[in-house]
């Protein structure tokens, strides 16, 4: 399993040195970028300022003109950052080296938890390759929080999944402190322990059931130091309101939204073609959440449904595509039904391979690739 992970990731080193050579900065220039370059873009840059800086240097913070809402990251990516920074020089570098870990261990834990769903991947080899492969493949191997938090999450469910329940919730305890949608996975465990609770012939089905309540001291921890700072509570979404338009508006309005700037010609190509993606992906979700409900997988229809209200409630759609890479039912599904209808495999390795180089390009470039 280990050599596909490796395999792609050399793929991604490869394209990324690509990059710095066919599109360095300024149209004149005679030299490569910096070795690291294509790495450090977009949201990577507020991890290492939170991690270089803390999350508010100098007094300044939402009251500075200028600020860059950086109190919208969860602080687990960034703590983690600066302690390997100590025996990584480069800050970057120590982004890419996080990244490459977590993601080993979450395609491990992938993999494991893809047999107990697809008894035919007996390995897991082909849910991790279609994983491993998807359009968006490109975020878990630079400095961005999705392979992190996928390490944490994966084998969350995997305890989970065998009733060890101290394990899940501690373990889904890291991942809130990643992301919000740590808080999505502590409700999906929390369905499944009530599940296996009603399923019990005694009372003991319930013990355990304090742990649960574990997974919202980060969130809880982190909104207190921000009320320490800035006096709001809720800083960390104000944080994405003011910065990525996050306000709540009906799916409908953020459905229309995100239509208009995908296909009414206002926005500059790349980014229409970014904002289509998006279209699709949350497609991709409400199907992917409707076949959960069909199929009474509750606890993952769940994990999927509350990703795609948080994710569809805003002004327009936001990193939804990159959010597919945290529907691990989704990779099994497709997997499974490779394994139905073996023609399956092969149309979507030849859509998804260009997909994700097109988006490892885009990233690579500094290009908005979601």
């Amino acid at each position: 399993m280990l050599w596909l992970y490796l395999l792609t990731r050399i793929s991604l080193w490869i394209t990324a040195h690509g990059a710095r050579w066919l599109f360095p900065q300024g149209s004149g220039a005679r030299e490569a970028g910096a070795l690291f370059a294509p790495f450090q873009q977009w949201d990577a840059n507020h991890y290492l300022h939170i991690a270089r800086d803390g999350y508010f240097p100098a007094d300044e913070g939402p009251w500075t003109s200028g600020w860059d809402n950086r109190e919208a990251f969860f602080p687990g990516f960034p703590l983690l950052l600066r302690a390997v920074h100590v025996i990584v020089p480069n800050w970057t570098a120590a982004g890419l080296l996080i990244s490459l870990v977590a993601g080993a261990v979450a395609v491990l834990a992938l993999s494991r938890i893809a047999r107990s769903y697809v008894p035919e991947d007996a390995d897991g080899r082909r849910t991790a390759l279609f994983f491993l492969l998807s359009p968006c493949a490109v975020f878990l191997a630079v400095g961005y929080t999705e392979a992190l938090f996928l390490a944490f999450a994966l084998p969350a469910w995997l305890a989970a999944q065998r009733h060890r329940w101290a394990w899940a919730a501690v373990l889904t305890t890291l991942a809130t402190t990643v992301r919000v949608s740590g808080l999505f996975l502590a409700a999906a465990i929390a369905v499944l322990f009530v599940l296996t609770a009603l399923s019990a012939r005694s009372g003991k089905g319930w013990r355990g059931a304090a742990w649960l309540t574990l997974p919202a001291l980060p969130p809880v921890a982190y909104s207190w130091y921000l009320h320490a700072h800035t006096g709001d509570w809720m800083a960390w979404k104000h944080a994405q309101e003011r910065g990525w338009y996050r306000g709540f508006h009906t799916p409908w309005e953020a459905w229309t939204n995100t239509w208009n700037a995908a296909f009414d010609g206002g926005h500059t190509t790349g980014y229409a073609i970014m904002f289509q993606a998006e279209l699709a992906a949350m497609l991709v979700g409400l199907v992917l959440a409707a076949l959960l409900l069909c199929h009474r997988r509750w606890p993952e229809a769940v994990y999927v449904a509350l990703s795609l209200w948080a994710l569809g409630t805003s002004y327009w759609y936001t990193s939804i595509p990159r959010a597919t890479l945290l529907w691990w039912p989704l990779w099994v599904g497709l997997a499974a039904l490779s394994l139905r209808r073996p023609w399956f495999r092969t149309a979507y390795l030849c859509a998804a391979v260009p997909a994700s180089a097109l988006v490892a390009l885009a990233f690579l470039t500094g290009r908005w690739a979601g």
